[in-house]
């Protein structure tokens, strides 16, 4: 997958050529309180035994990235709800003005060996959701990710690194609900080092995350070594 760049800079990743066309493999599901999100390269899923699936989800779980220690133990949210929360919906487009992003959504589910199935590779723009999982303004952490290059090049998060504290992300849902989410941080995790709790685990108010891949590229392992993650939270809904 390509590295993104800002105008006018130069990249500080490590990139080659060919990197564009690097596809992302998707999360395994695991019971107790949900997902187990494993991202990685596409074609590169034979790094690791998925586990195996849930009868059905029933809550948002602690994932973890392809590499990293054995999955955690499921977390429970911590304190009393808190602050603005939505009812479910599913998510229909995404946009970020500061980005020029603007998507449909896919909901994804569970392919063969238990891992979950990616966005079409074919479409760069388009962002997915794990549909078993929260949705996107409802309490807890919703997951969104989406590809940062494709093989027909960039895709909807090349930029997502670049993305601001304080930025807006405006999710359309289909009861006609527009939620609107304040970015707190970006940051890069190393594969190797994910900080799965943090990321993944089940929150008391309604949070969202976008992920997709980052930092140097392992020619070795096919794979790029990072994900950035952009974390937000709901800071208002409309009526569409």
């Amino acid at each position: 997958m390509a590295a993104p760049q800002s105008p006018g800079s130069t990249s500080t990743r490590t990139a080659p050529g060919s990197t564009l066309g690097r596809a992302l493999t998707w999360p395994a599901v695991t019971a107790g309180l949900g997902m187990l999100l494993i991202y990685n390269s596409f074609g590169t899923s034979a790094d690791g035994k998925p586990p195996t699936p849930p009868a059905a989800a029933v809550a948002p779980a602690v994932p973890e990235v392809l590499g990293s220690h054995a999955a955690p133990r499921p977390v429970a949210p911590s304190g009393r709800p808190a602050g603005p929360a939505l009812l479910r919906s599913v998510p229909t487009r995404l946009q970020i003005p500061s980005l020029g992003v603007n998507a449909p959504f896919t909901g994804l589910a569970l392919g063969a060996g238990g891992r979950l199935n990616p966005p079409p590779a074919n479409d760069p723009n388009l962002v997915g959701w794990f549909k078993d999982g929260v949705t996107p303004g409802e309490r807890g952490a919703s997951i969104v990710a989406g590809h940062v290059d494709t093989l027909t090049g960039p895709a909807v998060f090349l930029q997502l690194q670049f993305l601001k504290p304080g930025a807006t992300v405006d999710i359309t849902r289909a009861d006609g609900s527009v939620a609107t989410f304040k970015v707190d941080s970006v940051e890069t995790f190393s594969k190797a080092k994910f900080p799965d709790k943090r990321v993944y685990s089940d929150t008391a108010s309604a949070q969202l995350r976008l992920i997709t891949c980052g930092g140097p590229y392992n020619k070795t392992a096919k794979d790029y070594e990072d994900n950035v993650v952009a974390f937000a939270h709901l800071d208002s809904s409309k009526n569409g």
